[in-house]
């Protein structure tokens, strides 16, 4: 059955979870058709490999073509543009009509703007609008965290920044430990970045199978550098995920508390339960009502 949906892209789409599917593998990919996962990446790049590229961009097509999604985001994680395959993954899989892609190792501005000018040119080809293609980055190199003022600042299509700790520390020589310490600037500045450009900020991947509560650990924590979403590369780990990137009920009740006590309160900062509440807390609050909306855990009328 062929998913109808088809509505424009708004930086309000829900990504609390974005799960890599080998794009190579019809079962799988009709596996995440059953999944909560918010975000599907048919990978065409690291899950693929390279004497599989040809058959995985077919087997994509197919599955955006025939499979029904229902409301989970359809996104297609393509080639690097340095690889030279990127155009052929779009020339492939854009009539397919896929939600947007994610585009890898991007390590400039310019790098990001002859990748997003292929899938323009193909767009506008087959009559595609522009407006239903959301782009995600990949940073995952030394030189993408050193440009990432200049990336985020692309404007549309750019939805997200997502961050590759373990390309990174390839690039750099790290050594990786499940600290994540030595990754710690990179993953906050992307972070960073992306709340200054007002994008979403998808963190890094979790590789145990086998150690749930270290995986919501990590969550929290990134949640804690700014973090809305987390990538994804099991089922097991879609639920903690989810769960983790949406706020429990204590910060719901907490943050209406804020929320219509600052209505009360309109000349400026007041004392709620003993603490100083002003404008940056009410801020807060108010992000932590629109996640919970996002995520249906609140009606729109509260």
């Amino acid at each position: 059955m062929v998913d109808e949906r088809r509505q424009p892209h708004t930086d309000a789409v829900l990504r609390r979870s974005l799960l890599f599917v080998p794009g190579d593998s019809r079962r799988k990919l009709e596996k995440a058709t059953t999944l909560p996962a918010d975000s599907i990446a048919l990978d065409l790049e690291d899950a693929v490999a390279p004497e599989h590229k040809v058959t995985a961009r077919q087997t994509v097509r197919e599955a955006l073509q025939t499979l029904h999604f229902g409301k989970r985001e359809r996104l297609v994680r393509l080639n690097a543009w340095r690889t030279g395959l990127l155009a052929e993954d779009v020339r492939e899989t854009l009539p397919a009509r896929p939600d947007g892609y994610i585009i890898p190792k991007v390590s400039s501005a310019d790098e990001l703007a002859a990748a997003w000018g292929v899938i323009r040119e193909y767009a506008q080809g087959v009559g595609i609008d522009l407006s239903e293609i959301a782009v995600l980055v990949l940073i995952e190199t030394a030189r993408g965290v050193l440009n990432l003022p200049a990336i985020a600042a692309f404007g549309s299509p750019l939805q997200a920044l997502i961050f590759g700790a373990d390309d990174l520390a390839a690039d750099v020589g790290m050594i990786r430990t499940p600290s994540n310490l030595e990754v710690l600037y990179p993953r906050a500045a992307v972070a960073l970045t992306a709340a200054a450009y007002g994008l979403q900020a998808i963190d890094l991947v979790f590789p145990r199978l086998d150690d749930p509560e270290a995986l919501a650990a990590e969550c929290q924590f990134g949640r804690q550098l700014g973090y809305t979403g987390k990538m994804v590369i099991h089922p097991s780990q879609i639920e903690i995920v989810n769960r983790a990137f949406s706020p429990s009920d204590e910060e719901i009740a907490q943050a209406l508390r804020i929320v219509q006590a600052a209505a009360a309160h309109p000349a400026g900062a007041f004392a709620l339960d003993g603490r100083m509440v002003d404008e940056p807390i009410v801020k807060q609050a108010q992000g932590v009502l629109a996640r919970a909306r996002a995520a249906g855990l609140l009606t729109e009328s509260a």
